[in-house]
């Protein structure tokens, strides 16, 4: 029993080296530019030695993904937790700032989650899951808020995908929980979407160098998008 966990600790501290030297190589070349050889070959170890803890590059790719979203969703969680007594509009900016820390920090994640898609590598469904996860505080968030008239559009299409994939309404009710908004799902989810779009226009702006120059600190920029939201559902 002793050398079956030895031999499954030495795989899973192989596993996370590689993905640490992928990762290297991703924040130097893109994600573009990952190979299972180059990432062999700065281990120190034969390309085919690596087949043994990743079927190949797609598999590695989809744990760097799925890792990733994983550490921005905690952060967003660890964000939105001391604030949970909070004004929504407060939780709301806590939030958003967090998303733009984590993003900004580890650029290389934030683009393999959020840049230009990696060619011929499709992102698998589970990776949906994950990307749920770090919505989920803005979603428990945004449903405090109301329906804005400029929103019906989008809340349309919005229950139109909800009636094709049923999952995603329980998704948002079990988020927001029993004790939180009695909004229809595409209510709650149109906030979201909303705030995932500003959120993702700026931070991406920054982390490609646009706002460099121009005597604007991303932040405020930040700031005034997340108040734009709340004074447009009535965040207090």
């Amino acid at each position: 029993m002793e050398a079956v966990e030895r031999r499954k600790r030495y795989r899973e501290q192989v596993r996370d080296e590689i993905k640490q030297v992928a990762l290297g190589q991703i924040a130097r070349e893109g994600a573009a530019a990952l190979t299972l050889t180059g990432v062999a070959k700065e281990i120190g170890v034969s390309g085919p030695a690596l087949y043994k803890y990743f079927a190949g590059r797609d598999s590695l790719l989809t744990e760097l993904i799925a890792d990733s979203f994983g550490s921005l969703a905690e952060a967003l969680q660890h964000a939105a937790a001391p604030s949970a007594g909070s004004p929504a509009r407060a939780r709301l900016h806590a939030v958003a700032q967090a998303y733009r820390a984590w993003a900004i920090a580890q650029q290389h994640r934030y683009l393999l989650l959020a840049g230009t898609p990696v060619s011929r590598y499709d992102t698998p469904a589970e990776a949906v899951d994950r990307a749920r996860a770090v919505l989920a505080p803005l979603l428990q968030i945004l449903a405090a808020g109301r329906s804005w008239p400029r929103a019906d559009a989008l809340q349309t299409e919005l229950a139109t995908w909800i009636a094709a994939e049923p999952t995603v309404a329980d998704w948002v009710r079990g988020a927001i929980g029993p004790t939180g908004s009695a909004a229809a799902p595409e209510a709650a989810l149109a906030g979201v979407v909303t705030a995932w779009v500003r959120l993702h226009g700026v931070v991406s702006i920054e982390a490609v160098g646009l706002f460099a120059g121009m005597g604007l600190e991303p932040a405020t920029v930040l700031a005034l998008e997340m108040d734009a939201l709340a004074d447009a559902i009535g965040l207090d």
